[in-house]
């Protein structure tokens, strides 16, 4: 006989082991969850950052081109407010269309092919996005 055997588990503590190690893993998946989501959310603010960024550039730019083409126009001999009401024309028309592009891209719900697909109903021909 030999003195160092071990003796072999028994069922309780195979299924004690079992627990153990099952909520071991859904404690690693959960972290690893929240340090995804944590590095997810630092990537946005990044992400986000820079577009605020880039859009002031953009801004500032388009005040610029705005500025240069008064300048221009009082230049060729038009009087200050022409120029100015020119410009600000010019922008009330460049809003307006983005207005109504968005307005136009806004129509559609999200999630509506997913609600579709829940409730059954048939699927709506593809569509081309037009301008």
């Amino acid at each position: 006989m030999d003195v160092h055997r071990r003796a072999q588990p028994g069922l309780g503590e195979v299924v004690g082991r079992l627990i153990g190690e099952t909520r071991q893993l859904f404690a690693d998946y959960a972290l690893l969850t929240v340090l995804d989501a944590r590095r997810a959310a630092i990537r946005l603010a990044w992400i986000l950052g820079a577009v605020l960024v880039a859009a002031v550039l953009l801004v500032t730019s388009w005040m610029g081109l705005v500025a240069a083409a008064i300048v221009f126009a009082w230049g060729a001999g038009a009087s200050w407010p022409v120029a100015l009401a020119v410009a600000a024309l010019v922008n009330v028309v460049v809003a307006a269309l983005l207005a109504w592009f968005t307005l136009k891209l806004a129509r559609e719900l999200p999630f509506t092919a997913l609600l579709r697909q829940l409730r059954g109903d048939a699927p709506e021909p593809p569509q081309r996005l037009t301008t």
